[in-house]
């Protein structure tokens, strides 16, 4: 299993990630999903950089929190190999977000990591019962990397 973790940009005043926590739990979450034998990549980047993703992936003019590019859809998906896709991350909307919801950025940052990865994998939420099962498999998946957590000490 490998997770490549790229960024955060450096520049003051962008949060704190621990990258060894969040790579950790990028492994976990892999396992939690049955995909041990898969390739993932993550991206932190600023609101601008995501802005500018968000405008030209999805036309809207606005950072988001994360964006995920499968290599499982598409054509030719069946011959690339191991790597699921791209999880990118803004960490500037996550830490707003964090304060927003009470939370730590590292929890933040591992929920966000769960849904893009989730939606790597074809889960969606534009539907509501589309949206409940997905929140029911991040539920899940989160557990499942508390409890890995807890056992390893």
């Amino acid at each position: 299993m490998t997770v490549r973790l790229s960024g955060p940009p450096q520049r003051d005043g962008l949060p704190l990630v621990n990258r060894r926590l969040l790579r950790s739990r990028a492994v976990r979450v892999l396992r939690s999903l049955s995909r041990s034998r898969s390739e993932l990549s993550i991206a932190l980047v600023d609101d601008d950089e995501m802005q500018t993703l968000n405008a030209a992936w999805r036309g809207r003019e606005r950072p988001t929190d994360v964006l995920s590019f499968s290599m499982l859809e598409g054509e030719g998906a069946e011959h690339r190999g191991p790597l699921l896709g791209d999880v990118v991350i803004d960490i500037e909307t996550a830490a707003r977000q964090a304060r927003q919801r009470r939370r730590g950025l590292d929890e933040e940052l591992a929920r966000l990591l769960i849904h893009g990865t989730l939606h790597l994998l074809g889960h969606d939420h534009e539907a509501e019962a589309e949206a409940r099962e997905m929140q029911r498999e991040e539920r899940r998946v989160w557990r499942a990397v508390r409890e890995s957590e807890r056992d390893d000490g």
